[in-house]
């Protein structure tokens, strides 16, 4: 059994999340030379694409894609820049992302506009001959990060010893590394997204007693609320902590361990903000992922995934109004598109997400105009064991609607 205790350290994602930070309604698209003096990590690129416009990165994207025809496919996030995704032949959650990862069998290359834990499940998802491509291998996710593999391999051993072997089903969010859905799909266990979160409770759950949910415990804490198991029944696993801080009996006890991970977009959304904006709009529909906090999810008039969250406000009568709680690239696009209807981010200071923010335009030029030269650059790979045990975890995701 781990009992040592480790030292806490929040990931490097995590402290640079404000980086992008600002009171303007709109984030305006600058030359990668600008952002770049922005205090976070950036890929190094060739000189060349640092001083482009926007005009000028424009011209040559696509002119890329136009000579590489149908061998490449473009992936992006819903989370990306409106000055990225207008390049994508598809766009979607992590969900329908991956979904679409797995449908696509002529392109050589998939390009994927969104963080690395993305990439990973499209190439343990896509055909053994197709490669694919990160635009700036400096888009990570926080919350990926906050579940290193082996404080969770310490943690399952723990469990094991504990509980024993078969005792515990072990859930993964799509959003974490190759290595974590590895372990899951090697222990009978799955990977969810926000879109299934509730079906792949309802999966586990015909197959064992408990559940370790890893990493957003925010997710796993309304989720299960969502599905009858009460807070009594839940306990947080911190693993900077012997035993996760938990005593023996409360792990028995518990039907959920909730990893201590959390998003660094949505959990800046809170009560007060929905308070105001009802005090501002009585009439408001306030809509939520998630990821946001138990209190947030409380008080909002409806809660779903990114998909849920266009669906629902694409779908609203005309002169409605929303106020979101989400990423505001999201909110700014679903805004666009319903000019009929009234539609706010929630959050008054604008924070996009800081690493899905690092797909600048210059770095998708630089992976494009590689592969017109018959240069890979970023590919993204994934050790034939870790493929292996991550595709079971994920095809059970994928079965699973």
């Amino acid at each position: 059994m781990v009992t040592n205790t480790k030292r806490h350290s929040a990931p490097l994602t995590e402290i640079e999340h404000l980086a992008f930070c600002t009171t303007e309604d709109q984030l305006k698209p600058k030359p990668l030379e600008e952002e770049l003096k922005v205090n976070v990590r950036w890929q190094n690129i060739p000189d060349e694409y640092l001083d482009l416009s926007m005009d000028q990165l424009d011209e040559r994207i696509l002119r890329a894609r136009q000579d590489l025809g149908t061998a490449v496919t473009i992936l992006g996030h819903y989370y990306q820049r409106e000055e990225v995704i207008k390049y994508v032949d598809f766009q979607g959650d992590s969900f329908k992302l991956s979904q679409q990862a797995a449908a696509q069998h002529e392109a050589d290359y998939i390009v994927f506009c969104g963080v690395h834990f993305m990439a990973e499940t499209a190439c343990i998802l896509c055909k053994p001959n197709q490669q694919v491509i990160l635009p700036n291998m400096a888009a990570g996710c926080s919350m990926a990060d906050m579940a290193p593999t082996d404080d969770v391999i310490d943690a399952w051993d723990d469990l094991m010893e504990v509980l024993g072997e078969g005792s515990v089903i072990p859930i993964t969010y799509m959003n974490s590394t190759a290595d974590i859905k590895a372990l899951c799909g090697k222990n009978g266990g799955i990977v969810c997204t926000s879109s299934n979160a509730s079906a792949v409770f309802e999966w586990a759950f015909e197959r064992g007693d408990k559940v370790l949910f890893i990493p957003d415990q925010h997710l796993g804490r309304n989720t299960g609320l969502e599905y009858g198991i009460g807070l009594d029944e839940m306990a947080l696993w911190n693993p900077f902590k012997p035993l996760g801080g938990l005593t023996i009996d409360r792990i028995n006890k518990a039907r959920v361990l909730l990893w201590r991970g959390h998003c660094s977009v949505h959990t800046r959304f809170t009560v007060g903000q929905i308070t105001k904006a009802r005090e501002r709009h009585p009439d408001v529909n306030v809509i939520v992922h998630p990821e946001c906090v138990m209190d947030v999810v409380d008080a909002a008039d409806f809660k779903g995934s990114t998909e849920v969250i266009r669906k629902t406000i694409n779908n609203a009568p005309s002169g409605t109004k929303w106020g979101v709680g989400t990423e505001i690239s999201l909110v700014n696009r679903i805004a666009k598109d319903n000019p009929d209807k009234f539609i706010f981010c929630l959050d008054p200071v604008v924070c996009p997400c800081s690493t899905m923010y690092r797909i600048h335009p210059a770095y998708l030029a630089w992976v494009l105009e590689g592969l017109t030269d018959g240069k890979v650059v970023n590919r993204i790979t994934v050790d034939q064991d870790t493929h292996t045990y991550a595709s079971i975890a994920l095809e059970r995701m994928l079965q699973i609607q």
